[in-house]
């Protein structure tokens, strides 16, 4: 930590510590960190709404402090994190290390550091007299395809009055993104028709028909990178297109019956996916035809498991330049990775991506965030309290 570092609370710390030690990794339970939110914010008399997923294993959280009957501001963040299995960490990524100004551990960048900087500041603006409310939305499963969020917002048709901003809280050094990419994930599942390899005449190689899908999904990445649509502010400037995995087959000497891969199209917001998805099927409509001329039981399905749209707000947006206030600069930024905060703008609330950390530290071994930008989240917040109390 540099010799001017600022310092943050020691409540956020503390908090950051107790919600890193709840291992909410997406293919667990997130409920244990959801009722410890749920007390701290219910001792604050703040109105507690939960909303589940089916086997309700799972929550999201949506509390309001403040007067319910004007438009208010969003501090929203995802509880789930990604798996630690088969990374190297130094220290245990469920027990907050605080070492030489950064505090490591899953999550601590992405994201419960800003959700804990959200709690620590809860009984300031408990204590306040608000002109708006503060709302705190804290979902599940974000990390595999926004699932949590998109029931929460749903049930924001509760609410009378809609928010007037979504402050989202991922990673980006405390300054204000307005634009994110869209993502769209896809299966694909190729079924042939199985043989002896010596008869291959009278069989269909589902390997190969994904391959060449695979390699069609590959030219059509090189056309969008040399033809756009592009937008510089981008990193890469423009919609990529990514095969993931492919799996099939049985032996060599087999003709493969079946085979899956999956893909998927990171958009840049003024670039529709479905345009390349109709392109998509479109091959995929031309290659069944000589595969049923050999069996009427092959064909290719395609399983658009999930969708989420891109972030495309204006530098002139009343949100923006608020956000862009509280951070203490007008500097503004778009980022390639996806975040809740295009559902929340296409549900009609303005929404601005803006928290504590490096996106770089996500999802990686030792991840760690700052003190010092734990302390710039703690600033911003208070900025964010001070424009919503009377004076």
């Amino acid at each position: 930590m540099t010799e001017h570092a600022a310092v943050p609370h020691p409540a956020s710390i503390d908090l950051i510590e107790r919600l890193i030690s709840f291992d909410t990794t997406s293919y667990k339970s997130n409920l244990r960190l959801i009722e410890y939110v749920a007390d701290i914010l219910d001792d604050l008399g703040a109105d507690v709404r939960l909303t589940w997923d089916n086997d309700r294993e799972k929550a999201n959280i949506f509390a309001t402090i403040g007067p319910a009957d004007r438009p208010g501001v969003v501090l929203s963040g995802h509880t789930d994190v990604v798996p630690v299995d088969g990374q190297e960490w130094t220290s245990d990524p469920f027990r907050l290390l605080n070492r030489d100004g950064r505090l490591y551990g899953r999550g601590t960048a992405d994201m419960k550091g800003f959700i804990a900087v959200c709690l620590a500041l809860a009984p300031e603006f408990a204590a306040r007299r608000l002109l708006m409310p503060v709302h705190f939305a804290f979902s599940y499963d974000e990390e595999i395809g926004c699932v949590g969020v998109r029931r929460l917002i749903a049930d924001l048709a509760h609410l009378s009055i809609r928010p007037r901003l979504c402050v989202v809280g991922e990673p980006t050094g405390m300054k204000a993104v307005i634009g994110h990419k869209g993502k769209r994930s896809v299966r694909c599942q190729v079924e042939g028709h199985e043989c002896h390899s010596a008869l291959n005449h009278h069989g269909v190689n589902a390997i190969e028909i994904a391959a060449e899908l695979v390699t069609r999904l590959r030219a059509m990445q090189r056309r969008i990178r040399e033809s756009g649509p592009f937008d510089p502010g981008y990193q890469p400037p423009y919609t990529t297109v990514h095969t993931g995995t492919i799996h099939g087959g049985t032996a060599l000497n087999i003709v493969p019956r079946s085979c899956g891969f999956e893909f998927e199209i990171r958009n840049l917001p003024s670039h529709d996916p479905e345009e390349l998805m109709a392109e998509v099927r479109g091959w995929a409509q031309d290659l069944v035809p000589e595969m049923l001329a050999v069996s009427p039981a092959s064909g290719i399905l395609f399983d658009e498991h999930n969708t989420t749209v891109g972030l495309d707000m204006r530098e002139d947006d009343e949100a923006v330049r608020l956000v862009c206030a509280l951070s203490g600069s007008n500097d503004t930024a778009k980022v390639a990775f996806t975040t809740e905060a295009g559902l929340f703008q296409k549900a009609g609330i303005p929404a601005v991506v803006c928290g504590p950390g490096d996106i770089a530290q996500a999802h990686k071994p030792d991840e760690y965030v700052t003190l010092d930008q734990i302390a710039q989240c703690e600033a911003f917040l208070r900025r964010l309290l001070d424009h919503m109390t009377e004076r």
